[in-house]
């Protein structure tokens, strides 16, 4: 498969808009890090709070990327796993528009361990899922046309690759989230907060069925 700067270009930035979409999303965490700061009636609070949140969110995307990381070592089958990764971020969307309840589990998390939810959150709303299409296209353009190449070594490769998607995303998913706490907590208030955000509960499942369908496109099609 050809270098292509332009797509490379277009993945890596697919992985940080995602995250600025995760960081916006109230789903996954960041009105927390507001109550926390209310809570405690200090600013420190929050940020303790949004590291949690990202640890979390780091340890949730790696449990989805690492298990691809292993399958896309295996060259000769690429387009298949990649059609298959598509096909689940679909049905994961579809269940989410069918099945709008917020998960009870995540109510029974006590409020101090912020990590804990942030992970199961994530996997039940299908966060990690949706970086799947993108991160085999970037495997993709990483392991070449060479099918030659020894698994081990491309193993390797693309487990460095998980790490640093997670990483990019989870970075650019708080800081958006920061941003948006931190306008929340010292302008806006809390009160703004349950008056005026919307749900974007649909617009999450419709993002999972579309991202699906770009990985599918993508790699029936290529690059």
């Amino acid at each position: 498969m050809s270098f292509d700067p332009s797509t490379v270009t277009a993945l890596w930035g697919a992985v940080i808009l995602s995250g600025v979409y995760h960081g916006i999303n109230p789903g996954m965490g960041w009105p927390l890090a507001v109550s926390a700061a209310l809570m405690e009636g200090r600013p420190r609070a929050m940020g303790r709070a949004l590291v949690a949140l990202a640890v979390g969110h780091f340890l949730a995307m790696t449990a989805i990327l690492l298990p691809f990381s292993v399958m896309s070592a295996l060259v000769s089958w690429e387009t298949q796993i990649r059609i298959g990764a598509g096909a689940l971020v679909i049905a994961m969307g579809i269940y989410l528009l069918i099945n709008r309840r917020h998960p009870r589990f995540l109510a029974r998390v006590h409020p101090a361990r912020l990590a804990l939810w942030s992970f199961l959150a994530a996997m039940a709303h299908g966060a990690g899922l949706m970086l799947v299409p993108i991160y085999l296209g970037i495997c993709g353009i990483d392991v070449g046309g060479d099918g030659h190449a020894a698994a081990g070594q491309l193993m390797g490769q693309n487990i460095t690759t998980a790490f640093l998607v997670a990483l990019v995303h989870t970075g650019a998913m708080t800081f958006a989230g920061a941003i948006l706490a931190v306008v929340i907590y010292l302008w806006l208030g809390i009160k703004f907060l349950s008056r005026t955000w919307f749900n974007l509960d649909i617009v999450w499942a419709l993002s999972l069925v579309l991202v699906g369908a770009f990985g599918i496109a993508s790699a029936v099609y290529g690059h």
